[in-house]
């Protein structure tokens, strides 16, 4: 669906607020939004957590997560470094020579801060010192001989190749530059730590709040939506299969914010799993931009329910959901008039049930749904200002709404024009 289509109030908001289970929510905004829509209600039915590092609402620092938590292991390693890589390229430019080393030279570097408790914020003072060999001595030590042999052949390479390669990670991880960011994902004896495993088994909520566009977040977004979809599989795969209640994973604005490189593989099993993704795009061009045709084919398959909403200008794609919709006869009557007389003929033809034009001009409020065994079926769908809830949730929006404004005009006293201290 389009922007300003529905996308949010109509389905993540009243989704978040039924969710018998834990919730993570992802998002680039905040005001307005399905954070303020949802949290006090989430509020009064488990721990919410929210993690802002780059103040989307303005929240203050009141939890930890360890980043490095499942970077312990060269899987785990490497595919935390996959989320830096993913956040800043896209899918048809993420295999070339210097994102392939980077990527690699990033996940050795985790490997060796995981492995012996080390901080992130190592990881940045090894990335502007080449020579440091710091890493190559923790990886060894930690038995992990080839990581380390193959960090050092790095470093010992070319100059201009090791710089190149070095830079190239250097701009990935350019998000963890920012102290105030990298302090969401460091360790603090002062506040809480927030933990998947046990999120996976409570009803709490997890809000994932960051900026899309250059310099953002979002590596450290999607990296913690994926740790807590992969714990919460984890846990039901210890409790018989399934995870009961099942945890509702909202990822809105997907593609922008929290790029998960193998969501499609994902979504073949996690609702097997009882966890339920719902991954909010505004065109299906964008999922391509983002995993790529086959992988975009791919999440599109995998998904048991699908729903299109207005504003879907890809011509091809529109094509391709008409031609799904079917075909439907339609009787024609035509009349000829001769000297005997008037004789009348019936024929049938086919044609399309919904053109593409039709799909491409669906009001806001309606929907296509595709779902497994189903026909396509057109629904309409309510917004949650138009539930009998909205009496509760409006004032509390409107409460969280105006929160958010009086802790942005906090920060901003004492700062003339230019932000400098007056």
């Amino acid at each position: 669906m389009a922007p300003r289509s529905g996308k949010t109030s109509g389905l993540a908001i009243p989704a978040i607020l039924a969710a018998p289970g834990p919730v993570l929510l992802t998002s680039n905004k905040a005001a307005n939004d399905a954070f303020t829509a949802t949290v006090d209600a989430r509020a009064e039915v488990g721990t919410v957590w929210t993690l802002d590092p780059q103040q989307i609402a303005h929240h203050p620092r009141e939890m930890w997560w360890d980043i490095l938590a499942d970077a312990r292991d060269l899987a785990g390693a490497k595919r935390l470094a996959g989320h830096f890589v993913a956040a800043s390229v896209d899918e048809s430019s993420g295999s070339d020579f210097w994102s392939t080393a980077a990527s690699n030279t990033l996940g050795a570097l985790f490997l060796a801060a995981a492995s012996h408790r080390r901080p992130i914020t190592d990881v940045l003072a090894w990335l502007a010192s080449p020579a440091d060999r710091t890493p190559v001595d923790l990886l060894t030590d930690a038995g992990h001989d080839a990581v380390a042999a193959q960090l050092q052949g790095t470093v010992s390479g070319a100059t201009e190749t090791r710089d190149g390669i070095y830079e190239t990670a250097r701009q990935y991880a350019s998000c963890l530059l920012d102290p105030d960011v990298a302090a969401w994902v460091t360790p603090s004896e002062d506040l809480p730590e927030f933990k998947p495993l046990a999120f996976a088994t409570s009803r709490d909520t997890l809000y994932l709040l960051s900026k899309d566009g250059g310099g953002s977040a979002s590596a450290i977004i999607a990296a913690a939506a994926d740790a807590v979809m992969r714990a919460a599989v984890i846990v039901a795969e210890r409790s018989g299969g399934r995870l009961d209640p099942p945890a509702l994973c909202v990822l809105d604005e997907a593609a922008n914010v929290c790029r998960i490189s193998d969501l499609p593989d994902l979504y073949s099993h996690l609702g097997s799993r009882g966890v339920i993704p719902m991954t909010i795009l505004q065109s299906y061009g964008q999922g391509q931009r983002c995993w790529g045709e086959a992988g975009m084919d791919a999440l599109w398959s995998a998904a048991t329910v699908k729903i299109v909403g207005s504003g879907i200008d890809d011509a091809d794609f529109a094509d391709r959901l008409s031609r799904q919709v079917g075909d439907h006869d339609v009787q024609t009557v035509s009349v000829s008039t001769s000297e005997g007389g008037k004789s009348t003929s019936v024929s049938m033809r086919t044609e399309r049930i919904l053109p593409p034009d039709a799909i491409r001009a669906l009001p806001k409020g309606k929907v296509l749904l595709l779902a497994t065994g189903l026909r396509i079926a057109m629904l309409s769908i309510r917004p949650w200002y138009k539930e009998p809830s909205a009496k509760v949730v409006g004032p509390a929006s409107a409460r969280a709404t105006k929160a958010i404004t009086e802790r942005a005009l906090a920060k901003t006293v004492g700062h003339d024009d230019f932000g400098l201290s007056a």
